[in-house]
């Protein structure tokens, strides 16, 4: 297991470059099997969670070649779907909750697929529900083995039927859709996910010859065609990232430019950082955060009652920032409550931010009211354990702005999210060392 060493407390300077969006990586790698022709992604993230999707695909049978740095090519000409049930296949497939997505390529293009049931991060249960119902309204028939825990689809012939979703499951909705991108007829998809994630999967999936429509929308319309066709496609930058960065800067008083990010995909992101009172400042396509010196001052409700901060499906704000946005208010001028709505076991890593000295009230699993330190008491750094990604790069950004030393065990669930992780703090002056 490998630990991280951090001696915090110190102010940051330079540029950071962010990767390639993870979630959208895992999804448009797997719609690689819906073709038997070639495919080029590039801007694929560098790290754990990608990594080992790729290695599943290989198992199946996938031709993959790295061009160079973060750029791929796939071709799934030569499938083996007896390696499913293969110990090496299983393995990896239970580690990562991806690999969910093969599922619906497997059943459009083969009239089968299975998968184990999946890991991933521990916030809370993650039903699959939504996906397989959708796949059944499709025409799917659907059975689920208890004694090995595993998924089990087929069908001669999917066709194409009107789905209203039950929630707005962002894999779900890529499931389903590539599913239904094969499929005879029409497919409206209602309530279905809307994220940058999914409306990249729609252009890659149309430059490879599908019918996709209400692109950006909650109504997907997919008029199925026989064939796809390769295509390139290049993935956005990752907005978890750079929310990760901007709070990164806020913590640490540091100046800190984010490159190309994208604005046009942030959605209301910016906005949710300066309602804590972060100076952002949009410089071309880039990000620039001043050094907050004199702190950041949350900005309460109109009737100025206390500010409130949940998570929703986008448009909504993304729920894999609200541990940086209450991380960043622990230091804030002012007090704010986090709601937590899609996950229950998400906030319970407050319980370390409260060893290092801030002040957090956990209501339930889904609250917890922040209140803010405005840097008259700095956290202190102390032995911490990563429990998942999203509370893992929290805890790295408390750690840097500590006071003291800090040690953050299994750090292996950051680098499933974050590429060199190590490399890009060092290079803006963190001290920081992976042991």
């Amino acid at each position: 297991m490998n630990s991280l060493e951090i001696d915090g407390g110190y102010s940051l300077k330079g540029v950071i470059n962010p990767q390639g969006a993870k979630n959208e990586a895992l999804q448009v790698i797997c719609s690689v099997l819906l073709t038997n022709e070639k495919v080029v992604i590039e801007n694929i993230p560098d790290i754990l969670d990608v990594n080992k999707l790729i290695n599943l695909l290989e198992i199946l049978g996938v031709k993959t070649n790295k061009i160079k740095h973060n750029k791929f090519s796939f071709q799934s000409d030569n499938i083996n779907l007896n390696k499913i049930k293969s110990d090496e296949f299983i393995k990896k497939a239970t580690s990562l909750r991806g690999s969910v997505m093969i599922v619906g390529p497997l059943l459009t293009r083969f009239g089968k697929a299975s998968i184990p049931r999946p890991g991933g991060d521990k916030i809370g249960r993650r039903r699959l529900d939504t996906h397989f119902d959708g796949l059944i309204k499709l025409g799917a028939k659907f059975n689920y083995d208890s004694d090995n825990y595993f998924y089990n689809v087929s069908s001669k012939k999917l066709k194409g039927n009107n789905i209203l979703l039950e929630e707005a499951s962002v894999t779900g909705t890529a499931n389903i859709l590539m599913a239904a991108v094969l499929a005879s007829g029409k497919t409206e998809l209602y309530n279905s996910a809307c994220e940058p994630y999914i409306q990249q999967l729609c252009l890659l999936l149309n430059k490879m010859g599908a019918k996709i429509s209400g692109i950006g929308s909650n109504l997907l319309v997919i008029e199925g065609v026989n064939k796809l066709k390769g295509a390139n496609h290049k993935i956005l930058p990752d907005m978890i990232e750079i929310g990760s960065w901007i709070g990164l800067a806020a913590m640490t008083k540091s100046e800190i430019t984010i490159k190309n990010v994208n604005w046009n995909f942030l959605g209301n992101i910016p906005s949710i950082f300066e309602k804590l009172g972060i100076n952002l400042k949009r410089i071309g396509d880039d990000i620039f955060i001043p050094s907050h010196q004199n702190g950041y001052t949350i900005k309460n409700h109109i009737d100025d009652s206390i500010l409130t901060i949940s998570d929703a499906p986008w448009p909504g704000f993304t729920p894999d920032l609200l541990s940086i946005i209450l991380v960043i208010a622990t230091q804030a001028n002012g007090s704010v409550l986090i709601h937590q709505k899609m996950f229950e076991s998400r906030l319970f890593f407050v319980d370390k931010l409260i060893d290092m000295g801030a002040k957090i009230i956990l209501c339930d699993p889904h609250r917890a009211t922040v209140i803010g330190h405005n840097f008259k008491s700095k956290l202190k750094g102390t032995v911490l354990t990563s429990p998942d990604i999203r509370a893992g790069i929290s805890l790295l950004i408390a750690a840097l702005s500590a006071k003291g030393k800090s040690v953050i065990h299994n750090i292996e669930q950051i680098d499933r999210g974050y590429e060199r992780i190590v490399e890009k703090l060092t290079s803006i002056g963190a001290k920081i060392n992976r042991v």
